[in-house]
């Protein structure tokens, strides 16, 4: 796990469902990844997440929602009820992994990777709230860092143009 170069290859999390994945899975694909949160402001984002997933997934794209209570407590539920709010009121088809820490001591290692590899605004590699995107390329390098606020809807262009090499 400790091989950097593999990119976000070399990590793995557990599913909602307790598996662990393996981020090797999508070796080839184009990703984005997000914290997300079930009671914040932007979870409508996941509207458009869900969006991008359909519309790029025969492409060769996923997203990849890795739900986060660090931001205002704002993802209270357990793994059941994380489930069940995406897929009963977004249709949230991508996958979904459990609850983690995104900052501080106990972040996930794929967190501490991205916020290494692609740092925010004025230079902060803190992730500031939920639904930070980072935009992954097929080899597994992180290439963009999105902020919360932008809406997933307009990243159709440095999605496609991930898909299509340039």
């Amino acid at each position: 796990m400790n091989d950097r170069s593999a990119g976000v290859y070399a990590f793995s999390a557990s599913l909602l469902d307790g598996r662990t994945m393996q981020l090797d899975t999508f070796r080839g694909k184009a990703m984005l990844i997000v914290n997300t949160a079930s009671q914040c402001g932007l979870t409508p984002q996941y509207a458009a997440l869900e969006q991008l997933h359909r519309a790029y997934r025969d492409r060769g794209f996923s997203v990849l929602g890795f739900p986060c209570n660090q931001f205002g407590l704002q993802e209270p539920g357990d793994a059941g009820h994380i489930g069940a709010f995406c897929e009963k009121n977004y249709g949230v088809t991508f996958p979904m992994f459990a609850k983690i820490e995104v900052n501080g001591p106990n972040a996930h290692p794929l967190y501490q990777f991205l916020k290494q590899q692609k740092r925010g605004f004025l230079g902060m590699q803190r992730i500031p709230w939920n639904f930070t995107k980072f935009l992954v390329d097929r080899d597994g390098h992180v290439v963009q860092r999105f902020s919360p606020s932008t809406n997933p809807a307009g990243l159709n262009t440095a999605i496609e143009a991930l898909l299509d090499g340039a």
